[in-house]
């Protein structure tokens, strides 16, 4: 809908007494509103007080909408309609990893916790404050569709590869800054897609944690899994021996790496580092294990501490080697799920210090809710279909031949015959 002319000089007269700011704030709103109004009219098929045979419903008043911009926070007036719903596209919600950002950062405003560079970020999101109560709404809406997402079936279809990590972020509980973890689960399907299991917030280092993370994963239908790769927490495993029982448990060799080369100085590191990987070079099961114990022997004299460290870790170390040779790399440590700790960083540092834990759940699962999607749309398998199906090779056919009928005396006709 066009201005007419009498608007156009009012909203002229306005600008003239207006400083540079406050000019572009008026203008920006002035053409919001057109849009929003132009798309109103085209979702209802006719303009204000119009008659047409495309009209499918009527407008019914207006209601105020606050749009934060960088020139400021301006008032949109949203037409109502008497049937179904209209809101303008311009105006959708911003995508789900940003709304979180938006509440983490708004939460730790209101509660006055923020830093400066959490208010220099308002400041350059355009944002003058927000609310109590918009802050409630916005978080609400997002623990809806997180909860929804974190205890939704898993029973669909068997999860052989579990991978399990941990990131670490900074949340004032009881007054006090503290160290918690970001733990995630990632799982290759049956069929060879990824998929992103679960996340919680919590002290990773304790079995209780890790028992209960473990338990909701398999009270929601995690199953099939035959083997778990993850660090060596000792938490961790033994929530893993007690909850997955059946399944293997492969230590990553990347986290094994650090903590062999933690027990040598930085000028024999390198040295080291090389030996240890020719273990993984092996084509073979036998010789990857016994690779071990060669290894082991050759780095005993100057290194012992490493050389027991080795054989300590053999078995788990050394689990992949009873899958598919295709997996091995695929399998051997958790650098596939490095990337998603990574992203979670990279979102959560903005925040830096979290206002609750919650705040911190909210935030890293919106960013794996993202990866989990993109995973589910894209056709990209992490495992082939053809090296999955090796994991359980199918159960051979069993042929049902008929019973040889007994021996009976030849007829006439056939013993004419022959």
């Amino acid at each position: 809908m066009a201005l007419d002319q009498s608007a156009l000089l009012e909203l002229l007269e306005m600008m003239r007494s207006a400083d540079a700011g406050e000019l572009m704030r008026r203008l920006l709103g002035t053409m919001l509103q057109e849009l929003v109004d132009a798309e109103a009219t085209a979702f209802i098929g006719a303009g204000p007080h119009e008659r047409t045979e495309a009209r499918v419903t009527q407008r019914n008043g207006t209601r105020d909408k606050t749009v934060t911009t960088a020139t400021g926070d301006l008032t949109i007036k949203i037409p109502k309609v008497r049937t179904g719903s209209f809101f303008p596209a311009l105006l959708a919600p911003r995508r789900r990893i940003d709304v979180a950002l938006h509440a983490v950062v708004m939460q730790a405003y209101v509660e006055g916790v923020s830093t400066r560079r959490v208010d220099d970020l308002v400041v350059a999101m355009g944002g003058t404050g927000i609310s109590r109560s918009e802050v409630s709404r916005i978080c609400t809406k997002l623990d809806g569709e997180v909860a929804a997402w974190r205890t939704r079936p898993l029973d669909d279809q068997a999860f052989p590869h579990v991978f399990l990590d941990a990131t670490y972020c900074k949340v004032r509980i009881n007054q006090r800054v503290v160290s918690q973890a970001v733990v995630i689960a990632t799982g290759v399907s049956a069929d060879g897609r990824r998929e992103v299991l679960g996340c919680a917030v919590g002290d990773s280092e304790t079995e209780a944690f890790w028992t209960e993370f473990l338990r909701g994963l398999r009270d929601r239908g995690l199953g099939g899994v035959q083997l778990v790769i993850s660090d060596s927490h000792r938490g961790l495993t033994n929530a893993v021996a007690v909850v997955l029982q059946g399944s293997s448990w492969q230590r990553c060799r990347v986290h094994f790496m650090r903590n062999a080369l933690a027990k040598v100085s930085a000028g024999h590191g390198e040295m080291v580092a090389a030996t240890i990987r020719t273990i993984f070079a092996q084509p073979i099961p036998d010789q990857v294990r016994a690779h071990v114990d060669l290894v082991a022997g050759m780095l005993q004299g100057q290194f012992p501490a490493v050389a027991d460290l080795l054989r300590d870790a053999k078995t788990d170390l050394t689990a992949f080697a009873d899958f598919p040779h295709a997996h091995w790399r695929k399998i051997w440590s958790t650098n596939p799920i490095e990337r998603l700790n990574r992203e979670v960083k990279r979102r959560t540092d903005v925040v830096g210090i979290f206002p609750d834990p919650a705040a911190l759940l909210r935030l890293s699962a919106c960013v794996l809710i993202e990866a989990h999607d993109e995973w589910q749309d894209s056709d990209r398998r992490y495992l082939s279909e053809e090296s999955m199906a090796l994991l359980n090779p199918p159960t051979p056919t069993v042929l049902q031949t008929k019973p040889t009928p007994p021996a009976t005396t030849p007829t006439k006709e056939v013993a004419a015959t022959a």
